[in-house]
């Protein structure tokens, strides 16, 4: 589904982004998943790579609240490439922080890593995109997006920015055939999902209709389907991928 198309995937190493990186290889991307620190991102490819050792993958690891470094590193990409065809902003932070408790700064650092580490993506791969005549940016929301969580103020606000940035974007750059959406997550079973308790996760199951948590394989399969030809004219859209949990 992704035959020859160059990917870009930041927070790739593990979790959701690891398995988006993971089915974009299996469906003949070209993916540079970027992480936060060398040993993360080269433990993420060598894993990838003992599954299947012809798969291209590369990593990196800029600062992505650094503007210059993440701008130096895409056109790197693009002169290895030629181009830079799919573009998922999945890195972030999620926070539980009760409201007494949040200092400005704390709100702030938040907001950097999630809304503006986006777009420091997003800003020169757009140009890369024009250029070429088009592309896809991905970009991770979540279902709290949609109603909130009691706690933690500063990541719904975010991702409901990530929204915000989504919506507008895929207008603005549709006359550039480059398509804007994202994907807005439940309750995913990533590593720390996993260690919680039993007793911790059954009340959650509960009030999901489809009664299960997600895997993160139902995410990765949302992602490669915007990514794809198949959705050549959906543009615009946050695809609630969360069992239909969402108050």
């Amino acid at each position: 589904m992704l035959k020859d198309k160059v990917a870009v995937v930041t927070g790739g190493t593990r979790g959701i982004g690891y398995a988006i990186v993971e089915k974009f290889l299996k469906n003949g991307a070209k993916v540079v998943l970027f992480g936060s620190r060398q040993e993360t991102v080269e433990k993420a490819i060598a894993s990838l790579k003992a599954e299947n050792e012809i798969w291209e993958v590369s990593g990196a690891w800029p600062v992505l609240t650094n503007a210059g470094a993440v701008a130096a590193e895409m056109a790197k990409i693009k002169e290895t490439y030629g181009k830079i065809d799919i573009l998922v902003n999945n890195a972030g932070v999620s926070d539980s922080t009760p409201i007494g408790k949040y200092t400005a700064e704390h709100f702030a650092g938040v907001m950097d890593l999630n809304v503006n580490g986006m777009m420091n993506g997003i800003l020169p791969v757009v140009e890369i995109m024009k250029e070429q005549g088009g592309g896809c940016i991905l970009n991770t929301s979540s279902m709290v997006s949609i109603c909130g969580q009691p706690g933690g103020v500063a990541y719904p606000a975010s991702k409901y920015a990530v929204n915000g940035l989504t919506w507008s974007l895929a207008r603005e750059l549709g006359p550039y055939n480059i398509r804007v959406n994202a994907v807005a997550p439940g309750i995913t079973r990533t590593d720390m999902v996993a260690a919680l308790p039993k007793e911790m996760i059954e009340p959650l199951v509960n009030r999901i209709p489809l009664r299960r948590i997600g895997e993160a394989e139902d995410i990765a399969n949302a992602f490669l389907f915007l990514a794809s030809d198949m959705a050549s004219y959906v543009t615009g859209e946050i695809l609630s991928v969360d069992g239909a949990m969402r108050t």
